[in-house]
This record gives structure tokens, C-alpha cells and sequence, in this order.
């Protein structure tokens, strides 16, 4: 008896994409050997279509199984000999729903040609339709697919190697600032600007942008420099909404870099480590593999590069450490330590991070731009302690490896009171197993504010990209106690759907989802995002 044509009742939600280099897919129709021909659908030259990987499968409602950016690959046995017109549109809107990225007709055994309906039907949807020739096995496209994509990452890895070195020479010239730019935007094929705390580029290299397309990247620089705001306009003025509220001046994580597209140009911004105010932006009009970490590269020698000299502050901390030593007041030594007020932190390895080679005091300290650093307690029975004083301007960001335990700012009769503050603050973001947590007054509830609230569930829920299958999945089968058989009737899909989604989740946030304390925070953070929306 032939399959019911199916009915899609899932909203079209495109699904997050695999982590795979992307294989266009006008690279697979080249490849003689397969002889593939689209034979609907979009023009894969036009669209840029790529593939992440290959399905094959023959049941009449593919939703469930898929995860999205496939290559589908069907001979059509699951098509019923009555009603076909209607099963193919419906097929094929459900492939869309799922984020399938294109369907493979395979001709014979079952079918002399493709259907004409179905054709009509990726027309109308616009999903590229291959027809595959009855000389090509599904396996032979699959194995050209991992092919190109195996190529696709070689060519990545030369790309990226030999931009480090043009950049490392670059580094090494007498004028290493100007000819790092012009390196980076030479390798981008862009625009590379250094910018300064006001918002305005100090030096920049390649073509400029436009008016809107350098606001916009001004902007996004004030998003990553821990001395701004994001809301420059590009001009040094602020664009804010000057409501005068609390919560927009709540302290808030700096990222270390932010993306964005605007008129069709790809825009990036990365802070330079050390506190001094500058950030590296660049301006493309094509967003290439391996971009991220050649501007990274680009970010880390520019922070060299930039880093103030330290033989001035160096000589005034040994003045202030003989005045300590010499019986005179801390109250007037401090001066010379640059700042009068101060925060204390307290920060320790995480423990998940130690059986790799540990980050180290001195790394931490640069990275939350002071040198004040007390690493007494490193060795000490491996403990991985250590407290930084940092002036009260700098608001410490998340940093890779550690969790931190950060003070309210104090003066220096109040710096005792404020260490205390700073370990209790660390016990509870490794209790909470957080990557920072902040002495707050008051109770439970005013521990965290909801603004950083908000921004934990953003950063902790990123990875999943704002795939609403895999939020919806993850939230339900959290809800019924990691319950496969509940979830998969919950959300009307296959138990192995449920595994691969909730496991695909675990890969993506890196966490060990039988963990409670995991799942306690992932369910915390689930609930931030549902009062966002």
C-alpha cells in the first residue's frame, strides 16, 4: 500500500547548518565524473548554494531526519503511484522547512525521469533540483563531497599559513603598523583600519568603505573597545539614547570580537589586548574561510605593536613598594600605582582546563590589562590561584580557562575588605560554574543583574547559532528530565532525532549535559531568552 501524502505542520525553520567546510554546489555539478544535472530550482551560480553534507533516505516525510544543509538524495521509491502531485509539493516543502540545502533525483530503478511535479515543486520552494544519472551511486556523491571538502580545508590551512608569515614580515618592518595593514587588507582583499577610543581611524589601509558601511564599523569597534560603548556613530560622538537609566550602564562583558553585514559588506572588530583603547576593523565584500583567524593574527601583533611601555610604571610601583616598606601611608603611595580606586580579583583555572598546558598568571594580567598581579599561590599544592588589582576603570572581562571573582570598587582603606569580597565572589561563579561573577549587595536576587543575566544566556546560548530546532528541542527535553521517548512525542519528531539534536547541542556549548549543574544553567539561561522575546 502506497505512503499517505504527507502535510507539512512544521513551521519553515531553517535548522543550524553542521560544522563542515561548505561545499558549493556548483563544485559538485563540475565534477564530470557524476555527471549531475539541476534540472530546477535556483541557479546554483547565482545563489552561491553550498552543501555541508549528504543524506540519502527514502521516507515519504524527510523532516524528522534532517538537521539542515543537506544534499538530499532519493530515488523516489517513496512516491505513491496515486495523489503524486500533491505528496511531491508536500515533500518538498517539508525538505525546506528542515534547511535542506538541495534534493538529488536519482533516475531508475524506480523512475525512467524525474517527475515533472516535483520539478514544479522546487521551482515554486526554490530548492535546487540535481537529477542524478543512473550510472552515479549516492555513495560516489557522498565520497565527492567529503572530496572537495577535504580540499576546501587544505586550501584554508595554505591560505591561513602563508598570511601569518606575510604578516609577520610585515610586523618586522621598520614602519610595522602601516604595513600590517596594508598586509591585512591586501590578504582580505579590504579595507583595515586601527581606531582609536573616539571612534575615528588612526591609521588604515585598502579601500575605504563608504559613509554608512565606516559608521557602522565605528560602531562595531566601540562594541569590542573596553574604553567605549558601542554607540559611536563614526565620529566620535555619541549616538546613545542618553536616557539616563541604570541598567544601560550595568557592567557588561566585552566581547573580544564582533561581526556584522551592512550594504552587503562583511564587518569585523577585534579589541587589542591591554586596555589602551585601540581595536582592529575590517571592511570586506567577501567573507572567505579563514578570515577570523588571519585578522586574529592581524589583532594579537597589533596588540604587541600598540602596548604602552612599561618602563615608566615599572619605576613608579618600585617607588611605591619602598615608601609601603619605609612606614609611609598607603593612602599616599597610591598615587604612584596610577589610581585611586580599585577592584580586586580572584581567579582560578577551571578545573576541566588543567589537564591541557594552563594559562598563566602573567597571560591573565596582560589580558586584563594591568600588571599588578600576585601569583604567590600558583605552585602552592597546584592550586592555579591568582589576585590581580586592577584600576577601577577596567571592568574584567570573561577570559578562556578561568573563572574570576571580581570586587565592588575600593579605596585603598577599603582594598582588605575588598580582596574578601572578591574570594567569596570567585567561590560563587565556581559553584555556579560561570565564567565571572561580580560582588553584588543584597540577597539571592540582586546577585545578577538582568542585563548581565541576559547577556550570560546570549553568550552561554550562542554556539547554537539561534536555531530554533535545536532551542526547542534542548528546552523540552530539559523540561521532561532528559526523557528521549517524551520529547521526541512532545515535539512530534523521532526519538533518534531528539538524540541527534540534544547531542549536536552538547557539541556545539561544549557541555556535559548529564551534568545537573549544566543543565540547571542551561535551563536558567533558556528561561532569559524566553523573557527577551
Amino acid at each position: 500500500m502506497p505512503p499517505a501524502p504527507v502535510t507539512p505542520s512544521t513551521p519553515e525553520i531553517p535548522a543550524a547548518a553542521p560544522p563542515t567546510p561548505p561545499v558549493p554546489l556548483t563544485a559538485l555539478l563540475a565534477r564530470e565524473e557524476l555527471g549531475l544535472r539541476q534540472i530546477a530550482g535556483p541557479d546554483a551560480t547565482g545563489t552561491g548554494a553550498v552543501v555541508h553534507w549528504v543524506h540519502t533516505s527514502e521516507m515519504a516525510d524527510p523532516y524528522p531526519y534532517l538537521l539542515g544543509g543537506e544534499l538530499l538524495l532519493t530515488a523516489g521509491v517513496h512516491v505513491p503511484a496515486a495523489d503524486a502531485d500533491a505528496h511531491l509539493e508536500a515533500y518538498v516543502t517539508r525538505i525546506v522547512a528542515a534547511g535542506g540545502a538541495a534534493l538529488g533525483f536519482g533516475v531508475a530503478p524506480v523512475h525512467d525521469t524525474v517527475p515533472r511535479a516535483l520539478a514544479d515543486a522546487c521551482d515554486r520552494h526554490g530548492l535546487p533540483l540535481l537529477e542524478v544519472p543512473p550510472r552515479t551511486t549516492f555513495s560516489g556523491i557522498a565520497r565527492a563531497v567529503w572530496q572537495l571538502m577535504a580540499e576546501a580545508r587544505h586550501a584554508e590551512l595554505r591560505r591561513v599559513t602563508q598570511s601569518q608569515q606575510g604578516l609577520a614580515a610585515a610586523a618586522a618592518r621598520p614602519d610595522p603598523i602601516p604595513a600590517l595593514l596594508r598586509q591585512l587588507a591586501t590578504r582580505l582583499g579590504g579595507y583595515a583600519a586601527l581606531y582609536g577610543p573616539d571612534g575615528t581611524p588612526v591609521q588604515s589601509a585598502g579601500q575605504e568603505p563608504g559613509a554608512e558601511t565606516g559608521a557602522a564599523l565605528a560602531r562595531l569597534t566601540g562594541v569590542v573597545n573596553p574604553l567605549g560603548d558601542g554607540t559611536r556613530d563614526g565620529t566620535g560622538a555619541d549616538t546613545g539614547s542618553g536616557s539616563g537609566s541604570t541598567e544601560a550602564h550595568s557592567p557588561r562583558p566585552t566581547p573580544a570580537s564582533a561581526a556584522d553585514t551592512v550594504a552587503g559588506t562583511h564587518l569585523a572588530a577585534y579589541a587589542l589586548a591591554g586596555a589602551h583603547g585601540l581595536a582592529l576593523g575590517v571592511a570586506t565584500r567577501q567573507r572567505e574561510p579563514g578570515d577570523h583567524t588571519v585578522t586574529g593574527v592581524a589583532a594579537v601583533l597589533l596588540s604587541l605593536l600598540t602596548a604602552p611601555h612599561q618602563g615608566a610604571a615599572e619605576s613608579a610601583r618600585s617607588a611605591a613598594l619602598v615608601r609601603l616598606l619605609l612606614g609611609a601611608d598607603p593612602a599616599d603611595v597610591a598615587p604612584l600605582l596610577g589610581a585611586d580606586r580599585w577592584t580586586v580579583v580572584h581567579a582560578r583555572v577551571r578545573h576541566g582546563d588543567r589537564e591541557q598546558e594552563p594559562p598563566t598568571p602573567t597571560a591573565l594580567a596582560a589580558a586584563l590589562g594591568s600588571t599588578l598581579v600576585d601569583g604567590h599561590a600558583w605552585a602552592d599544592d597546584a592550586p592555579h590561584f591568582v589576585r590581580l588589582l586592577l584600576p577601577a576603570d577596567r571592568d574584567p572581562a570573561p577570559q578562556s580557562g578561568w573563572t574570576l571573582g571580581v570586587s565592588a570598587t575600593a579605596g585603598v582603606a577599603g582594598l582588605a575588605a575588598a580582596d574578601a569580597q572578591a574570594g567569596r565572589a570567585l567561590r560563587r561563579a565556581e559553584a555556579a560554574r560561570v565564567a565571572v561573577v561580580r560582588h553584588r549587595e543584597g540577597g539571592i536576587a540582586g546577585l545578577v543583574a538582568p542585563v548581565e543575566a541576559d547577556a550570560h544566556a546570549r553568550e552561554l546560548l550562542g554556539p547554537l547559532g539561534g536555531s530554533v530546532p535545536l532551542t526547542e528541542t534542548l528546552r523540552t527535553w530539559l523540561s521532561l528530565h532528559g526523557s528521549w521517548d517524551r520529547t521526541a512525542a512532545a515535539l512530534s519528531v523521532h526519538r533518534n532525532t531528539v538524540r541527534q539534536r540534544v547531542t549536536r547541542c552538547a557539541a556545539l556549548l561544549d557541555a556535559d549535559l548529564d551534568d545537573p549543574d549544566v543543565r540547571m544553567e542551561l535551563w536558567f539561561a533558556l528561561g532569559r531568552t524566553d523573557r527577551s522575546e
